[in-house]
């Protein structure tokens, strides 16, 4: 389930949170819906989302910049990480 451990997604205080850049290359289009429920769930955090279809290679690239513990940034990674054709790298900020 895509909800599961995702409960405490909110907003925390900026000395709790960091800000990061996820990564995600698409390869299954199937993937796109659960894709987008996973960052419904993470709306609160995310800061911005950039979506570029290549068709050239049949694949679509999206840059999520979110702020959010630690623990919730890895969350959402790993979720998109482990969804069918879909990858996901994750980037943090220092502060």
């Amino acid at each position: 389930m895509i909800k599961k451990g995702m409960e405490n997604l909110h907003k925390m205080e900026n000395s709790d949170t960091r800000v990061a850049v996820i990564s995600i290359i698409v390869e299954n289009p199937d993937s796109v819906p659960k894709i987008n429920e996973i960052l419904h769930l993470a709306a609160d955090n995310i800061i911005g989302r950039m979506g570029i279809p290549y068709k050239k290679k049949n694949i679509n690239i999206i840059s999520i910049v979110i702020d959010a513990k630690l623990d919730v940034i890895s969350t959402v990674s790993g979720k998109l990480g482990r969804l069918p054709g879909v990858t996901a790298k994750t980037a943090y900020s220092k502060k």
